[in-house]
């Protein structure tokens, strides 16, 4: 897995897509500052480790859910190495039958790729059909991390910015739930 070096407030050089540049816009507009690396597709939790080591906080895993009836969605941010049983979210939110939402879903509603869902994709997100959940050790962290709306480059941002700042830009309200550690 190749990862550049840590850049900050600094977007990836070359031509970006359009999902990209916007995520990198919204936060230059919004004044949030950021660390930076890029590199390989960083689409699953075990490659995040490497790029986890460059920007020096652990990679949120960020899973785009849905219910049976594929009606209401949600984008659960968590600790990389937390595993994840939907029996343990469904009970807290209310939603039975958890599953992953379709592609289709995560790049109409969030404008990202498989391996790419992310908090910024919550911009894209102007008819609020995606319910923010953080699980609280997320939620309780001085940094997290995200992708911006792509998985080759991985940022590292105050979860106080994302907190006050953006997501009050995007009207999207975040519910902590508790899921349990490993065995």
């Amino acid at each position: 897995m190749k990862v550049s070096s840590l850049y900050h407030n600094t977007r990836p050089e070359g031509e970006l897509l359009p999902q990209e540049a916007a995520a990198f816009a919204l936060l230059e507009e919004l004044g949030i500052d950021y660390d930076r690396v890029s590199g390989d597709p960083a689409d699953n939790m075990e490659k995040c480790d490497a790029v986890a080591a460059v920007l020096g906080i652990p990679v949120c895993k960020n899973l785009f859910l849905c219910n049976r009836q594929k009606t209401q969605f949600y984008l659960l941010c968590m600790p990389p190495h937390k595993p994840f049983h939907t029996k343990d979210l469904s009970r807290q939110i209310g939603s039975a039958r958890l599953s992953f939402a379709p592609e289709d879903a995560l790049w109409e509603l969030l404008h990202c790729t498989p391996g790419s869902a992310t908090l910024l994709g919550l911009a894209n997100d102007r008819e609020h059909r995606v319910r923010l959940l953080m699980d609280r050790d997320t939620y309780s962290t001085e940094y997290i991390s995200c992708h911006p709306c792509i998985c080759t480059s991985s940022l590292k941002l105050k979860t106080e910015d994302v907190l006050r700042t953006l997501l009050p830009h995007t009207g999207h309200e975040v519910t902590v739930v508790d899921l349990p550690e490993g065995e």
